[in-house]
């Protein structure tokens, strides 16, 4: 510190051209002057990393290419195919309208609804005002978005349809250079291939990219995911495909990495050195309630276990990227998901719900519902041991569970570290340290949160100790309203952000790893273990976690 304030001291002589009457006081006061300086520029840019959000801060976040969406120079034509379903309705159009009421839509978009349906321009905006009407939002900025609002009804293998389609999306862009689209295949996956080709024979843009976001299930093994590939790539190019996870856009997925990487704490904790096991927990308070047909065809581990926590499980085990480049990123999951071994059929535990009855309420099983096949073994609850064969995670086990009907809805990352060794307060922390072991939570949904559990002394005299909670509750510390997975995924398409979204060497990589897993479930007629709806699972998902010396975290009492 003295010389560094020799130096200050130096610098105020050369631009004032006067020495300090005491240069050692001088000396101090110019440190002091310094500090201040800083702290004030410092406070400058916190101040200014809370500026509002918009599309322009979001690509320089991320390093991505300035659409000049802000200033009008480009538009967006966003096209929902499937436009009457379900999910359309539910989650994409909704989406869409969030994302135009916090403005983060470019200044010029329209968006196009194409399906079977025979619906009007004016019966479309309809249908978009019932699904919006519950949102925020003033009359004005409703009604503009409506007025933005367009329809398009065809035949999703018809090439004329889609031309119609072309011409109708053309008159809107007519008064900017550089047009864009983007096409949402809200729509069974057999019908990708054919809607995939007639959009980019008939319906590409001429005067800027073209986009195409798929939806889940991308195939039901190996084989046909890499013909579903292999069809796609007959018409489309890598970076003009978006795989959607919708789970990969949760608010606390998207926080994984910084907590990770932004935080020196974690880095050296996060090895096989101090965690005991990790478990990636999805679970589901209701059944499959009348959409058995479509379930019974893939089953739990294709539907949630493949996907969406094997997605969780690589962001959350992977190196360090080189950046935050999309690229680097995927690059450092296909790693994990190449070190995995291949998943085990006696490290893995089936389950089917049965009915039962809570009070006066009948609560139905899986084979009673009228959609599913009579007989059915498809799994609705299934539990599997995972490793990762590198040096950072050798030997810890990630237990990944999914299951419907089970007694909560949560989904959730608990990491659960290992004993202290030589523990001195062994004595006071009862014979049962598993109890007491440190774990950190990361609950994706619902009521977000982040906390870890720790063992601290009870306040008074003598020497109890509990186990508590470091707890960051995103509802206590946060007034913003988290955004919906499909806004932030539908946001980063617009802006070519794939880091969220699913590269093809990583489904096939993912396939790999379990379809020797599922032909032997279905060559071996492999039956499910039944447990009653509402309960927490089939017994068997305690013997397997037990076999590597764990418990099922979810199932503790953590307050």
């Amino acid at each position: 510190r003295t010389e560094e304030g020799a130096a200050t001291f130096c610098n105020l002589e050369f631009e004032t051209g006067r020495a300090p009457s005491n240069p050692t006081e001088q000396a101090l006061e110019a440190l002091k002057q310094r500090d201040t300086t800083l702290s004030s520029r410092y406070a400058v840019e916190e101040a200014s990393d809370t500026s509002p959000v918009s599309l322009t801060n979001v690509c320089e976040a991320y390093c991505l290419v300035d659409e000049k969406w802000e200033t009008g120079e480009s538009t967006l034509s966003f096209c929902v195919v499937g436009a009457s379903g379900d999910l359309a309705k539910k989650k994409i159009l909704p989406a869409l309208f969030a994302l135009y009421n916090q403005g983060m839509m470019p200044k010029q978009f329209t968006i196009f609804g194409y399906a079977r349906s025979k619906l009007t321009h004016d019966e479309f905006r309809e249908l978009v005002n019932k699904c919006v009407s519950g949102m925020k939002a003033s009359e004005d900025k409703v009604a503009y978005f409506l007025s933005r609002c367009f329809y398009q009804p065809g035949q999703y293998d018809a090439l004329e349809d889609f031309e119609t389609l072309n011409t109708l999306m053309t008159e809107q862009e007519r008064s900017v250079e550089k047009a864009n689209r983007i096409f949402y295949l809200s729509i069974p996956p057999q019908i990708f291939t054919a809607v995939a080709q007639n959009a980019s024979r008939a319906a590409s843009s001429s005067q800027g990219w073209t986009r195409m976001i798929v939806e889940k299930p991308f195939g039901r093994d190996t084989e046909s995911f890499k013909q579903l590939a292999a069809e796609l790539y007959e018409h489309l190019q890598e970076e003009q495909i978006y795989r959607i996870d919708h789970y990969l856009g949760k608010e606390l997925i998207e926080n994984l990495t910084v907590l990770r990487f932004a935080n020196l704490v974690f880095e050296p904790l996060w090895c096989r050195d101090y965690i005991r096991s990790v478990q990636v927990i999805f679970s589901e308070d209701f059944g499959t309630e009348g959409r058995g047909g479509y379930f019974d065809n893939y089953g739990i581990i294709r539907d949630v276990i493949q996907n969406h926590l094997l997605q969780i499980m690589a962001l959350f085990a992977m190196e360090q990227p080189a950046s935050l480049d999309s690229e680097d990123i995927r690059d450092e999951k296909v790693k994990v998901l190449k070190n995995m071994k291949q998943v085990s059929l006696e490290d893995c535990v089936l389950g089917q719900y049965k009915g039962t009855t809570n009070g006066d309420k009948t609560l139905p099983g899986y084979l009673e519902d009228e959609t599913v096949p009579k007989g059915s073994t498809t799994e609705t609850f299934a539990a599997c041991a995972v490793f990762i064969d590198n040096p950072r995670w050798d030997g810890v086990p990630f237990l990944l569970k999914a299951g419907k009907a089970l007694s909560s809805r949560v989904a959730e990352i608990r990491v659960q570290f290992r004993h202290v060794p030589g523990n001195l307060y062994r004595n006071k922390l009862g014979i049962d340290l598993d109890r007491t072991t440190n774990e950190l939570v990361i609950r994706i949904q619902p009521d977000e949160a982040i906390y870890l559990k720790v063992n601290n002394k009870i306040p008074g005299l003598g020497l109890q100790i509990d186990t508590t909670r470091l707890d960051l509750s995103y509802k206590s510390k946060y007034d913003a309203l988290l955004p919906d997975a499909y806004e932030r995924l539908i946001l980063d398409c617009i802006n070519g952000d794939r880091r969220l979204f699913i590269r093809a060497d990583e489904l096939e990589v993912a396939w790999e790893k379990f379809t020797p897993l599922l032909e032997e479930i279905e060559k071996k007629k492999v039956q499910p273990e039944l447990y009653p709806y509402g309960s927490r699972g089939p017994l068997g998902a305690h013997y397997l976690a037990a076999k590597y010396r764990v418990r099922w975290a979810d199932l503790e009492d953590d307050e």
